[in-house]
Order: C-alpha cells, then sequence, then structure tokens
C-alpha cells in the first residue's frame, strides 16, 4: 500500500528531510504589513522575512492556512492518485484552525476520491486520517518523525495509526520567548487572555522568560528563570534527564526563531548534543516556521520530544 505524509506549515522539520520522505506540506499565508510570505519550509522565505525585521513586529500579522476547499483541492489533484494512504498532521487543534479545516476536508474526499482515482487507472480504497499531534512548533514533529521510521518498517495503515496516535497523546513541545510583550499583544490578538498586562510588563522589566509547554491540547507556564539563555540552559538540561529516563521516540527536536547558530552558542546546548549521542538519540534542528515566529515572536526557541507521562520539575 501506498502511504503518504502530510503537515501543516506550523512542524517543525528540516526542509531536507521534508523533501526526503516526500511530505507534503500545507502552506500558511502570513500577512504582515502588507507584505505577504509563504510558509511552507523554504529556506529563502524565511530568510526573507528575517531580513525583513518583520519578525519582531509581526504581532499584527494576518494567517490564513489552506480553507477546507483548498484542500480537497490539493488532494483530488494529486494525493488520492499518488497514494492509498494518507496520513495528515497538524499543530494543535487547540490553537489553531488548521485540524478543523483538513478534518472537515476529509469528509468530502472521502466522499468524492472514487471517480478521480478510477479516471486515472488507480484501483482501491483511499484512506486518509487526520493525526491532532496536540502540541506545538519543534513538538508536532515527531509524530511525523515516528511515521517516517514506521513507514521503514512496512506496518498496516491501522497499525500506524494506533502508534501515531499513542505518539501525539505523549508528545511535548516546550516554548521560551524572547519578548514577553510581543506574546501579549500576538495574544491580545488572537482574543487569548493568558498573558495579562501587567505579568508581560513585570516579566520584560526584570528579564524574566517563562517555559511554557504545550501537551494534550494545553499550553501553559512550566516554570519562570530569568534570561533567556539561562532559561534555555535549565530547558536543555530538563531535556537530558528526560532522555535518561527514555523517550517514547528515539528522536529530539529543536527549532529557533533565527540563526541556528545563536542556538548552538546557547550555554547548555553542547551537553544536550552530547547527551543525545551519548543515548543513541536522534537531534534535528531546523529555523522556526515564519507562521511560528509571527505568533511568538523572533529568536524564540522551541523543543519537542515524546515519552511516558510525567510532571515536569525544573
Amino acid at each position: 500500500m501506498r502511504i503518504g505524509l502530510v503537515m501543516d506549515a506550523t512542524c517543525d522539520l528540516p526542509l531536507e528531510f521534508v523533501q526526503k520522505n516526500n511530505i507534503t506540506v500545507l502552506p500558511i499565508f502570513v500577512n504582515v504589513e502588507g507584505e505577504t510570505f509563504a510558509d511552507q519550509h523554504d529556506p529563502v522565505e524565511t530568510q526573507r522575512f528575517l531580513d525583513s525585521g518583520m519578525g519582531s513586529r509581526s504581532h499584527a500579522a494576518e494567517t490564513t492556512p489552506y480553507s477546507a476547499e483548498e484542500v480537497m483541492q490539493l488532494f483530488m489533484e494529486r494525493l488520492v492518485i499518488d497514494y492509498d494512504c494518507v496520513f495528515c498532521f497538524t499543530i494543535t487543534a487547540t490553537r489553531s484552525p488548521v485540524h478543523e479545516q483538513v478534518s472537515k476536508a476529509s469528509f468530502s474526499i472521502l466522499k468524492n476520491y472514487r471517480p478521480v482515482r478510477q479516471e486515472a487507472g488507480v484501483t482501491g480504497p483511499f484512506l486518509m486520517r487526520v493525526i491532532d499531534t496536540q502540541t506545538l512548533f519543534a513538538g508536532s514533529a515527531i509524530p511525523v518523525i515516528e511515521a517516517v521510521r514506521l513507514l521503514e518498517t512496512e506496518q498496516s495503515p491501522g497499525q500506524m495509526r494506533e502508534r501515531l496516535e499513542q505518539v501525539a497523546q505523549n508528545s511535548h513541545g516546550f516554548l521560551i520567548p524572547r519578548d514577553l510583550n510581543y506574546l501579549r499583544q500576538r495574544a491580545r490578538r488572537r482574543g487569548d487572555r493568558s498573558i495579562g498586562l501587567f505579568g508581560a510588563t513585570l516579566g520584560s522589566a526584570l528579564d524574566i522568560k517563562p517555559i511554557l509547554r504545550g501537551w494534550r491540547g494545553n499550553t501553559e507556564p512550566m516554570t519562570k528563570v530569568r534570561g533567556f539563555e539561562a532559561a534555555a540552559e535549565t530547558l536543555f538540561k530538563h531535556i537530558e534527564e528526560r532522555i535518561r529516563h527514555g523517550l517514547m521516540v528515539p528522536t529530539v527536536t529543536l527549532s529557533y526563531g533565527g540563526d541556528l547558530d545563536v542556538m548552538r552558542d546557547l550555554p547548555g546546548y553542547d551537553a544536550l548534543r552530547q547527551t543525545c549521542a551519548d543515548h543513541g538519540i536522534g537531534l534535528m534542528e531546523c529555523p522556526m516556521s515564519i507562521t511560528g515566529m509571527a505568533n511568538t515572536g523572533q529568536g524564540g526557541l522551541c523543543a519537542g520530544f515524546a515519552c511516558e507521562p510525567y510532571e515536569p520539575e525544573f
């Protein structure tokens, strides 16, 4: 059976990995001050966004994912012909409309695919499963990485679905924003009141950085640390600890809203890289998506991994 993978643009994976594994990216269009950026893992477009300086003032950005109709068109024109089964991964449904749009499209796709496949000379049914990763950015990458591994073991769609839903349930995405004021303004723009004016102002004045976790549809602060570098080191040490306890998927993902060399110079990075190597854990890095930067601010750090449920202690 030919099985394909689709993910939305906010899932932080390197372009080389996406291309090597023929993963289709659902683009998101980000409009900032009249300038439109196509978010679809294109390094040139991401660098254009960074070079424009939009990342520090895009809290008023308008983000437009594919509509249900556009998702359906993409599937009908190509995917229902090229594959017999497609797994589609989205950022947590509680933070984005992408999951709703893709799920809505799936009903029409599964209802109308037969004539398209027959005309193309393709026999047999077409299957489609939409997976809510229940986390964000680098965390959303973990179920996709596991899907690629499962494809290499030639498991059935049913076996893959069960495993991928288990991984999604246990995928953690940790985020450290650079600028709390930016995050507050963006949250207000989206109607999210979780970051108040007083907290953001006081946090910025004291250089306090929260370490947020996206897990099972919830996004909440786990701890607060003074200084971005110290917060990054705290997070890296926490990931090392989880590696020693054992991960569900042997990969840690990192994404950064800027030059990756800046991330690699952060305290604790080298130790995390060594711990990954010592335990046979892959470390996958990429720039944060344009949409991710528009929503959380430039210069933020995100990390993802999957493990059994636990109570984070920092």
